[in-house]
């Protein structure tokens, strides 16, 4: 069984509602209908109680794809699964190197300066980037669900016994680690258990975990977060939900002095940029020959359009007034389901995306 995220006539988060209910509620005009990042929710029209129950979020931490589950005592609500954000070290590295290779040829760049950051305490961009990922899906899931608790698998990488103070941070893991911690419990109530105590819940309940870290699955990186949701929060020891909603940060090009290699002449013309032709990229807009598509980019005075689950472009020159601006993306997404009928379903509300 799929739900609906539900708020109140004046925004507050209420329980989630099934689909039966949510359909019969927006077709007697009781509730509006609205997306949030591939997430279909209502808005009530009338004044309801605004009583919510205690929900946990599950987080299972990994190198390449991470697990969360949103859960109640009574239901299971979403399960995601996303990609880590792992490409900011190697963007930094070559924004580095092609600083420094400006300074040996006759082009635009800065002199060379002594480093501000040396001897303070830093969080790396990588490790930043890694960690605040995973604090904007805890701040994405908690405007959709009344979200009480976190649970979190505890991972270390402490410095061998005995290091000096300038050893202390060697790990950017425990960096990272003890920054998103803090963030947390500013927000919610924290808990942390032990991957060897996750194990042992996930055999007690009979659940079996992939072998396969990459596949999407429920039973790659979601059979770990509902077993922490399931150790905080309780209620039925068997999974009542096994759809997956998988997620992946975007990589977006950001506005660089020109192309890192030079191109037919000698030439290295402009690269990179958020803006096409007044629209920000990742826009989510609706063309009237291919439908929803995403803003990658523009080309000979059109945007380029590809589809939400990314790919191959739809196309390279699309004129601005054939597209509807509908809402930004936050993050590529994509519907997992073992249920044909709900994929189905999903797919013809993402069809009629107008509103």
């Amino acid at each position: 069984m799929n739900f609906v995220a539900v708020k109140s006539k004046e925004g507050k988060r209420l329980m989630p509602t099934t689909e039966t209910r949510a359909a019969m509620m927006i077709k007697s005009g009781q509730a509006t209908p609205y997306w949030d990042n591939g997430i279909f929710c209502i808005r009530l029209n009338y004044q309801s109680k605004e009583w919510t129950q205690e929900i946990c979020v599950g987080v299972d931490p990994g190198s390449k794809k991470e697990g969360f589950t949103v859960k109640s005592e009574s239901h299971t609500y979403l399960n995601v699964q996303a990609d880590a954000h792992t490409h900011t070290a190697k963007k930094v590295k070559n924004r580095r190197e092609l600083r420094r290779g400006r300074r040996s040829r006759k082009c635009p760049n800065r002199k060379n300066r002594t480093n501000r950051l040396a001897n303070k305490e830093r969080i790396p961009a990588g490790t930043r980037a890694r960690w605040d990922w995973k604090l904007r899906i805890l701040n994405w899931l908690d405007k959709l669900y009344p979200v009480t608790h976190i649970c979190v698998e505890d991972i270390k990488a402490s410095p061998w016994e005995g290091a000096k103070k300038w050893n202390q941070s060697f790990s950017p893991l425990e960096v990272g680690k003890n920054w998103f911690y803090g963030e947390v419990e500013k927000m919610w109530q924290l808990l942390t258990i032990q991957g060897y105590e996750t194990k042992s819940i996930r055999d007690s309940l009979g659940l079996k975990k992939s072998s396969d870290k990459t596949a999407k699955s429920f039973e790659t990186h979601c059979v770990d977060s509902w077993c922490l949701a399931y150790h905080v929060i309780g209620g039925e020891p068997t999974v009542d939900n096994t759809d997956i909603f998988c997620i992946s940060p975007l990589q977006i090009k950001r506005r660089q002095l020109h192309r890192q290699l030079p191109q037919k002449g000698g030439k290295r013309p402009r690269f990179g940029g958020t803006m096409c032709l007044g629209v920000v990229k990742n826009t989510l807009v609706k063309h009237v020959k291919h439908g929803i598509a995403a803003v990658c980019g523009y080309q000979k005075g059109g945007l380029s359009l590809q589809p939400i689950q990314g790919g191959k472009r739809l196309i390279l020159s699309a004129k601005l007034e054939d597209c509807k601006i509908l809402t930004r993306l936050n993050f590529r997404y994509d519907l997992v389901s073992k249920q044909p009928k709900v994929e189905q379903n999903n797919l013809a509300l993402q069809l009629t995306f107008d509103i």
